[in-house]
């Protein structure tokens, strides 16, 4: 809408650059993260999987739904869990400061005390998000712009849902940039149960070198000084003011 009234236009990804028509310029600069991407050496991660009180024998799957949790995620990991499912892997659950409560009264109400799983941790927000990001074995998630650009930047396999009814669909636009590079799934966000999610997660953690090579394809689209371009471009605009 903006584009033929607009002198420049900061693109996140490359593939976004087709889908926009009418603009006088369109420079690809990426999206600001605010997360430390420095890789953890394998005894930091141990030291942060220890805080965590979770074992560092079976994989980790990190699941949140952004700052104030999905009730759709939520739903699928309680339905996951209720079915005893996650019997290879480890959860860690962001699910939000409002929905964090009713999701332990859920869990309750099915007989399981998460105080008392070993394998499952639920946090109602986790302030340190990019060291667990960067733990963790796989991200499941919505794909916002600044998520892409996260996992991109620390090279992580992800497991997206992106999120529905938002316009011009352009989570599911943000997601095929990882998933047609082999670093990433999806499943729609009506399609998503917790057996579905399950069946998913069991497809990716057994070929460990499967899953370092869909880390590898999400670091190809990192874009390095994105604050540098962006400020070039801001510079220049004025310049020619």
């Amino acid at each position: 809408m903006l584009a033929k009234i607009t002198d420049t236009i900061l693109i996140s990804f490359e593939d976004a650059r087709n889908r926009i028509t009418n603009a006088k310029k369109i420079v690809l600069t990426g999206t600001p993260i605010k997360i430390n991407t420095t890789k953890l050496t394998e005894d930091q991660r141990k030291d942060i999987i220890n805080q965590l009180n979770l074992s560092n024998e079976k994989p980790i799957i990190l699941i949140f739904g952004g700052s104030q949790g999905a009730k759709k995620i939520n739903e699928a990991v309680i339905d996951l869990l209720s079915q005893n499912k996650n019997l290879n892997y480890q959860i860690i659950l962001s699910a939000g400061e409002k929905q964090y409560d009713n999701v332990i009264k859920q869990l309750k109400e099915k007989n399981i005390e998460i105080s008392q799983n070993r394998d499952v941790k639920i946090f109602p927000y986790i302030y340190d998000m990019g060291e667990i990001e960067k733990a963790s074995d796989i991200l499941v998630c919505r794909s916002g712009a600044t998520t892409i650009a996260e996992i991109s930047a620390i090279g992580k396999p992800a497991i997206f849902i992106p999120l529905p009814n938002v316009s011009n669909n352009h989570q599911t636009y943000n997601a095929k940039v990882l998933e047609n590079i082999n670093a990433a799934k999806i499943i729609k966000n009506d399609e998503l149960t917790g057996e579905k999610l399950d069946n998913m997660i069991n497809s990716m953690i057994y070929d460990k070198s499967k899953l370092k090579l869909m880390g590898e394809n999400a670091k190809k689209i990192e874009i390095k000084n994105i604050e540098d371009r962006i400020y070039k471009e801001i510079k220049q605009l004025v310049k020619n003011m």
